[in-house]
């Protein structure tokens, strides 16, 4: 997870400047972001019905070599659409390896100690988000927006290689059982409470798919910055995630998690206004510390998903969770990319209305009893 967010993370926030250099008019970036929700929904559950099957270490060998060849076909792409074609294949590694990821920790941990185990995973992987992006910003800077990327993909084969052996050290026995593996009897496995969080995340993730594609786009094209300020914005944002998991993770394990995880649903609802309330650099900071502390209670909604699980079914049930999630806020990234034409400004409102329902509607509907 480290080496690999590593890589991406120089160039992963500058794709939608790559396709807007390749060629690519507002409404293909926004598409771009909907395909990308799309091919993140239908690989969770194919991709934790391999964990379950074959174990973890060989799902993840199989995730990480898919994900080496996207990132040759975004090097190698003469026009904006062989992008599209590339995301397919990178997608191996952050959307079917999450349900593996997610139950490598139910697998390893008790429930007293599973919001600890997720600030781990999630500190391992953004660490590397304070420096990468802006050393990122500083390689377009030197060789504009395609010479920059490439050099940054160049590093992310590299570290994916080198990830291909270390994931072979994942050794963590799973219960093999008789339980099915049909979709609906997956769904029908779910307690109510646990519904209730996905709706109410698809709100939280409406909210931010309507505006993430375009936020390098309005604080370049629209404020005025640079690629290495935003890549500076980027590390502002992780610092401040960083820093919100230390207390909050024990906490979230002692006291419960509903408190942390409504805290990071208000903040994904105030983000957005907060971007387009910012005329400036400093005022954007102010923006991405808000962008920040949604990652507060990241931890604890990841370890009530595993709570509530049913454990025989676990990486299949994080799948299915995740492909309804995503196939849900699909059309998002389309719509914000309608919207912008009319005025940049309009996906971001937008955004934050809805991502006010989703806390309204987590609040009032789960309940972590019985979760573990």
């Amino acid at each position: 997870m480290f080496l690999l967010a590593l890589g991406e993370q120089m160039w992963k926030r500058f794709l939608p400047k790559y396709l807007e250099a390749l060629g690519a008019p507002i409404r293909a970036i926004g598409l771009f972001g909907t395909c990308e929700n799309v091919v993140d929904g239908l690989y969770q559950y194919p991709g934790g019905w391999i964990a379950d099957r074959y174990g973890r270490r060989h799902a993840l060998r199989l995730f990480v070599a898919l994900a080496t060849i996207g990132y040759v076909v975004y090097w190698a792409a003469p026009s904006w659409p062989f992008v599209f074609v590339g995301l397919v294949l990178a997608m191996a590694w952050s959307s079917m390896a999450s349900p593996t990821l997610f139950a490598v920790v139910g697998d390893a941990l008790p429930p007293e100690r599973r919001a600890v185990g997720f600030t781990v995973q999630s500190i391992l992987r953004r660490i590397p988000i304070v420096i990468a992006p802006t050393l990122g910003g500083l390689a377009i800077a030197a060789y504009g927006v395609r010479g920059g990327v490439h050099v940054g993909l160049v590093v992310t084969i590299a570290l994916a290689l080198i990830t291909l052996m270390v994931v072979s050290r994942v050794a963590i026995p799973i219960a093999r059982d008789y339980a099915p593996i049909n979709v609906m009897s997956v769904w029908r496995t779910m307690p109510d409470s646990l519904r209730w969080l996905l709706a109410s995340d698809v709100c939280i993730r409406t909210c931010e798919g309507l505006v993430d594609v375009f936020l390098v786009l309005y604080a370049i094209n629209v404020v005025g910055l640079d690629a290495p300020q935003y890549g500076g914005l980027v590390a502002v944002q992780m610092v401040t995630s960083i820093l919100s998991y230390l207390p909050s993770a024990p906490l979230a394990d002692r006291i419960g998690r509903k408190p942390f995880v409504v805290a990071t649903f208000v903040a994904f609802a105030l983000f957005p206004l907060a971007v387009v309330m910012s005329g400036s650099f400093l005022t954007l900071c102010g923006a991405f510390i808000i962008g920040g502390l949604r990652e507060l209670g990241e931890p604890a909604r990841k370890a009530l998903i595993v709570d509530l699980a049913t454990p025989a079914v676990r990486a299949r049930t994080i799948g299915l969770y995740y492909l309804i999630r995503s196939l849900s806020i699909a059309p998002a990234a389309y719509v914000g990319g309608l919207l912008w034409e009319a005025s940049p400004q309009w996906p971001f409102y937008l955004a934050g209305v809805i991502g006010a329902v989703g806390v309204v509607v987590f609040v009032v509907t789960v309940d972590e009893a019985g979760a573990g």
